[in-house]
């Protein structure tokens, strides 16, 4: 591997994230690899200091970096401009775009697939019907979705070999794309996150205040049962929340450090994760804190929370169904230890290895192929 020449492709470097934290695990795997991605924000990711990031064109744009998903219709003209000709290999990590970009037919393309597209799959209906201020405009926007969605699955094809970030993803990957893939589950950072000393009376929900995230479902939950709740993140949907926590004992702590965050989740009784995510770190790392999750029985939490052992589920995606899992969880001792070894499996060290060995397997395959 350390012969050829290797490119890191995605869709975009302006917030911190999941996504974001594997291809900083993939920059540190390969140091030399050339990462190219449609907007690049240098502040938000001082981990690629030493990295060659090749941005768009988008650049040019002012506050494009503020707005990348303005720029969806264009995203699959950006990446297939991009020139990749000189690369043997090339790792696209991807939920939107990046997957689409062109290769030679001497170049091994293995994507890193978070999620399919959701906006223009399974999920775009619900998409659609958060911004019904805008629904005059669906004339236009569907079309837009609709050629977007015919495009993502031509650009499906282009790639060589798929790895999903979970089982769910898998299944998605195959009924979408009608292609195989290999999970490799993303890593939590065991380093930053790890066992507290004491827990506090708490509960918590971490994440973007966004609408798929369902705060709203928390909150109300919180002012049924009077528990007391921190909220960390930031998004359009703060005032709105905030607004709708009125007269509860919750507390919103806004976009905080990873030292800050460490300190909350030990600090938690519980985290409440009650989205349905393609994977999911934020459980990961709370249960690396030794804290418990109670999450909704669907997505990527099926995979990493065990029930009873570091966590509950609840079934339905409403603030009852929620509600008797709080006080569920109230009668069960949990131990914090134990919560937090049921997540060593999903170290960075482990994704680096797994990603590897996936990576020389493929190369020796296809070098043969083309021999």
């Amino acid at each position: 591997m350390d012969k050829l020449k290797i490119a890191i492709v995605c869709d975009w470097l302006t917030v911190f994230a999941g996504a974001e934290r594997v291809v900083l695990e993939m920059h540190q795997l390969f140091p030399n690899a050339v990462i190219f991605t449609s907007l690049y924000n240098k502040k938000a990711f001082p981990g690629l200091a030493n990295a060659e990031v090749r941005e768009s064109i988008l650049r040019l744009i002012p506050f494009a970096r503020h707005f990348h998903r303005l720029f969806l219709p264009w995203m699959p003209l950006v990446f297939e401009r991009m020139d990749l000709s000189g690369f043997d290999l090339v790792i696209s990590s991807s939920h939107s775009a990046a997957k689409g970009i062109v290769t030679k037919p001497e170049t091994l393309h293995v994507c890193y697939c978070h999620s399919p597209m959701r906006y223009v799959w399974d999920q775009s209906h619900r998409y659609q019907n958060q911004f019904r201020s805008f629904s005059s405009l669906r004339f236009l926007t569907q079309p837009i979705l609709h050629r977007i969605r015919l495009w993502d699955r031509v650009a499906a094809d282009r790639v060589d070999r798929f790895i999903s970030n979970s089982a769910y993803i898998a299944a998605r990957i195959q009924k979408y794309y009608k292609r195989e893939s290999t999970v490799i589950h993303p890593p939590v950072d065991l380093g930053t996150f790890s066992l507290g000393k004491e827990h506090g009376e708490a509960y918590l929900a971490v994440g973007r205040l966004i609408p798929y995230k369902r705060f709203d479902l928390v909150i109300d939950a919180a002012k049924k049962t009077g528990i007391r709740l921190q909220i960390v993140g930031e998004g359009p949907e703060l005032a709105k929340l905030k607004r709708r926590a009125k007269g509860a004992d919750i507390e919103f702590l806004g976009k905080i450090s990873d030292s800050e965050l460490r300190r909350v989740y030990q600090n938690a009784k519980a985290l409440i994760f009650p989205q349905q995510e393609d994977f999911g770190i934020v459980p990961l790392e709370s249960m690396a804190c030794g804290t418990p999750v109670l999450a909704y029985k669907a997505g990527g939490a099926l995979e990493t929370v065990q029930e009873g052992v570091s966590g509950l589920f609840f079934e339905e995606q409403t603030s009852e169904s929620l509600v008797k899992a709080i006080r569920k969880f109230e009668k069960k001792e949990w131990d914090p230890s134990t919560v937090a070894k049921s997540v060593q499996d999903f170290s960075s060290s482990r994704f680096r290895t797994e990603l590897l060995h996936f990576l020389e397997s493929a190369w020796k395959e296809y070098e043969a192929m083309l021999r």
